[in-house]
């Protein structure tokens, strides 16, 4: 069966996902465009992580006010703009403005926080279990550092609309990017409260 240009079009248009990849999927299921769709789920996960690398420098800026008392400004790239106006990426985006609302990280991925601020937080860590043995304040530790991160990271926290209360803010980008086909990047944000005294 001979693959159309609208073949292409419908499906890009249906998945958000690149020409190139769109055309592959429909060649490989015989020009069926139901089966081109499960193709492109199956390998989604697999393409995010090879997306990763790639620039991402289209998105949004977004703002989110809660009560008029909270405000979020958030800046997500993806790699395109077609895929910045797709409704997919816009409810990601308004869902991460909303969570960061209610959850106050202070950081994007942990890459971000500066090693003295670790490094003062295993001090306080250890001073809270220093009379037990040592391999046990190690393992001790490493579960307060990595609280700390579920804590203060927006990409380790879990989503706070999340059922389950098991899917973090990383799993819903790596699945939207396996569903949209695009590397997608939480860039910064800036969280505003009533009342709160800048640093």
């Amino acid at each position: 069966m001979s693959i159309t240009a609208g073949d292409i079009k419908e499906l890009r248009e249906q998945t958000g996902v690149g020409m190139m990849d769109c055309k592959k999927a429909l060649t490989e299921a015989d020009g069926n465009i139901e089966k081109a769709l499960e193709l492109l789920r199956k390998k989604g996960l697999a393409l995010a992580a090879k997306r990763s690398s790639r620039t991402a420098s289209e998105g949004l800026v977004t703002s989110y006010i809660h009560m008029n008392k909270i405000g979020v400004l958030l800046e997500v790239n993806c790699e395109t703009d077609f895929v910045a106006k797709t409704d997919h990426f816009q409810d990601l985006v308004k869902n991460i403005a909303m969570h960061i609302a209610a959850a106050n990280p202070s950081y994007v991925r942990r890459d971000e926080i500066p090693a003295e601020v670790i490094e003062k937080e295993k001090e306080i860590y250890a001073s809270q279990v220093k009379d037990k043995p040592a391999q046990v304040i190690e393992k001790i530790l490493e579960g307060k550092i990595e609280k700390f991160y579920s804590e203060s990271c927006l990409m380790d926290q879990v989503y706070v609309k999340d059922e389950d209360q098991k899917n973090t803010i990383n799993d819903m980008l790596i699945e939207t990017v396996a569903k949209l086909g695009e590397n997608i990047v939480v860039n910064r944000f800036s969280r505003f409260q009533l009342g709160e005294k800048s640093d």
